[in-house]
């Protein structure tokens, strides 16, 4: 094991070389390329020994990944943004194949207008498709994430891709100490991938299906792609198991910020979870009982997890770094889906912030901890989105540039 000074990039292309891949079918899209470009890097050098291929487009390129990944190869792609939605079509697709490859998401403000900050409705656009999603906060994460994603999706149990995500330029250009494990450690906890199922031999021809006529057939089909995600919390968690006996690090579905005494809980995913916990130690200094909850891992949905650890909490506030137009935030949304039963749930609030990379100030979560010790006397609709008057000023500003005040 080394310890070194890594981008988020960097860390995932560390990842994806421990995870000794056999093909990565790539297409450069910012801010993900840094890591396509590493891996093209070792493996011109012959330190990687992988089949590396451009694609002529993300459509090409997911389809390349799951038609490789369906001969029982072990696949590695990355995308971001527009390009994630650019192979949307075959992101249904390869998760109806049952294919285990891993996709890096470097998370990035969908046009229009056309942004390099990162949000979440790029990736949460596939919450549905049958990918699984695990979300990291820091470099770190990033890396183990794409040894456990292989570990979890090529258990026979669940056989499913998934989405190892991270948000675009606050993480995947951020430098931060990573330990890198040695190949050793890493083969004894993800071995060789040898799958009995999946196979290209000329001699045994075998295919995998890619039509039914007929709702009941569909029906199996797409009932068996929800089980199996189903069974990867389980797996999950035997994975963060086995992972912090071999590596030391300690993982599970949702990671609990001082949150045993907390009356006063946020919800937020990714690299701006970072940004609530200094919120929360702020607010702990001034009395307040606060704590945080990151689910890491979106689908499956640990339900189960999150309403254990929200039982008897006074306020919950989920702050969304995404919009669904006319609803509002979407993990708000699931949140209260999965709260709703719950004779001791507590009161729920949601926050818009965060789009496009927008900074969230600390007065901006002051505001939210005041509405949360409110509860039911909290003066927010629902959602409410996080701005402040500078950031007003700001934008009447750009209007009347533009002759639009």
């Amino acid at each position: 094991m080394k310890r070194e000074m890594l981008t988020g990039n960097a860390a995932a292309a560390w990842g994806v070389r421990l995870a000794e891949v056999d093909y990565v079918p790539a297409f450069p899209i910012t801010p993900q390329t840094e890591i396509i470009e590493t891996l093209s890097g070792w493996i011109s050098d012959g330190v990687m020994d992988t089949r590396f291929v451009t694609m002529d487009s993300e459509h090409s390129m997911i389809t390349a990944a799951g038609a490789a990944s369906a001969t029982g190869v072990r696949v590695f792609t990355a995308t971001s943004s527009q390009g994630l939605l650019y192979g949307f079509e075959m992101i249904y697709t390869v998760a109806g194949w049952r294919v285990p490859l891993v996709l890096i998401n470097v998370s990035r403000g969908l046009s229009s207008p056309i942004t390099l900050g990162p949000d979440h409705n790029d990736v949460l656009a596939t919450r549905d498709t049958g990918f699984l999603q695990i979300h990291c906060e820091n470099c770190q994460e990033v890396l183990d994430s794409v040894l456990m994603a292989y570990r979890m999706a090529e258990d026979e149990r669940v056989l499913l891709p998934v989405i190892v995500n991270m948000d675009g330029f606050y993480l995947s250009f951020t430098r931060e100490p990573v330990e890198i494990p040695d190949v050793e450690e890493v083969r004894r906890f993800l071995p060789a991938y040898n799958p009995s199922h999946a196979y290209f031999k000329a001699g045994h021809p075998m295919a995998q299906g890619v039509a039914v006529l007929g709702g009941e057939y569909y029906s199996y089909f797409k009932y068996q792609m929800h089980l199996a995600s189903k069974n990867a919390l389980d797996v999950y968690k035997k994975t963060c198991r086995e992972f912090e006996k071999e590596f030391g690090r300690k993982y599970d579905t949702i990671e609990e910020y001082r949150l045993d005494d907390a009356e006063y809980v946020l919800i937020m995913i990714d690299s701006f979870s970072t940004m609530g916990k200094a919120a929360v130690d702020r607010a702990r200094e001034q009395g307040i009982k606060a704590g945080l909850l990151r689910p890491r891992l979106l689908r499956p949905f640990p339900e189960e997890d999150i309403r254990k650890a929200l039982n008897g909490k006074r306020s919950v506030a989920v702050i969304d770094q995404n919009i669904s137009m006319g609803k509002g935030g979407i993990l708000y949304s699931e949140l209260a889906g999965c709260l709703y039963n719950e004779k001791n749930r507590p009161f729920l609030l949601s926050f818009i912030g965060g789009l496009g990379g927008k900074n969230i100030s600390p007065e901006e979560f002051t505001f939210i901890f005041d509405q949360l010790v409110r509860g039911e006397e909290a003066e927010v609709e629902t959602p409410h989105l996080l701005y402040t008057e500078q950031e007003w000023e700001g934008m009447q500003k750009l209007k009347d540039i533009a002759g639009k005040g």
